[in-house]
């Protein structure tokens, strides 16, 4: 797996890492490992067996660690499925397919097919709100729900931050990375700093960690069309940041507000792509039965 690292070292420090933070999994739960064409993929199961499946999709440069505060609320109601994306920094193959929906959606039916769920509601972030929205668009019978913060895909991606960012995080060593990850992830990238403590201080060091070693995706992620917005047919929540520098909020609530009139979009004030905790907001939603 190191091809998505920078050295054998970086992925072996990722890793173990990682696995330390799994172990602090609030919750009874099992580690399941999914064969499918791209290669195979790491979930992390937990939840009452016969309750209604939740699926949760992390972000890029992240891993399934990111909803340690979130998923002992969700599984109390639903059985969760954490799922490692392909090529990201945690425990599923180091495979990159090319962001195409019909790729990813196929992968996304391996994925549910081997962990026994036919139909799922979905929570996911940034690049992973990109994958569910590919499996929305196209298997819209298998989605309950969709719970999105700040999605990929509909507003217009900033490429400017990004350049600006990656000398920071090249050159400027740690102190470099934190202000490139502050620049990117905005206000609430304070979680990044040495006086952070708790649970959320040691995610904070694990993101420091992964972006010492790992070499994210580079360019643009695709935008989905008017039309693909609109085949989705079940309850949608959008909620992203007023002020996130990598994608355009605003763009974003003018586009669904055209193309999905229906779906409950939240934009928070001063706030950037990385959001405060939103688990009881989405919990609500999920449960909402007038959603």
């Amino acid at each position: 797996m190191s091809g998505v690292y920078s050295s054998p070292e970086g992925r072996r420090a990722v890793e173990h890492r990682y696995r330390e933070l799994l172990g602090r999994w609030p919750v009874p739960h099992e580690q399941v490992r999914v064969p499918t064409a791209l290669g195979e993929t790491f979930a992390v199961t937990c939840g009452p067996s016969g309750a209604p499946p939740l699926l949760l999709l992390h972000g890029s440069a992240s891993n399934s660690a990111m909803w340690l505060g979130d998923v002992a609320t969700w599984a109390r109601r639903f059985r969760v499925h954490a799922v490692d994306l392909l090529g990201e920094p945690g425990l599923s193959a180091p495979s990159r397919p090319p962001l195409d929906p019909d790729v990813h959606a196929g992968w996304l039916d391996e994925v549910l097919t081997g962990l026994g769920v036919q139909r799922a509601s979905i929570a996911a972030v940034s690049l992973g709100g990109w994958a569910a929205l590919a499996y929305a668009t196209r298997r819209p019978d298998r989605v309950e729900r969709l719970a999105l913060m700040c999605p990929s895909g509909i507003g217009r991606q900033r490429v400017l931050p990004l350049l600006r960012a990656l000398p920071l995080a090249a050159l400027g060593g740690e102190a470099g990375r934190r202000r490139a990850l502050h620049l990117l992830l905005g206000p609430h990238a304070a979680t990044l700093g040495e006086t952070a403590g708790g649970l959320g201080g040691e995610l904070g060091a694990f993101v420091l960690l992964v972006h010492r070693h790992f070499r994210p995706r580079r360019g643009k992620v695709p935008v989905f069309a008017d039309e693909e917005l609109r085949r989705l047919a079940m309850p949608v929540l959008v909620i992203a940041g007023d002020r996130d520098s990598l994608l355009d909020s605003r763009d974003t609530e003018r586009r669904l507000a055209r193309t999905l009139p229906g779906a409950d979009v939240r934009i928070l004030p001063r706030t950037g792509h990385l959001l405060p905790p939103r688990t009881q907001e989405i919990m609500t939603f999920l449960e909402d039965p007038h959603a």
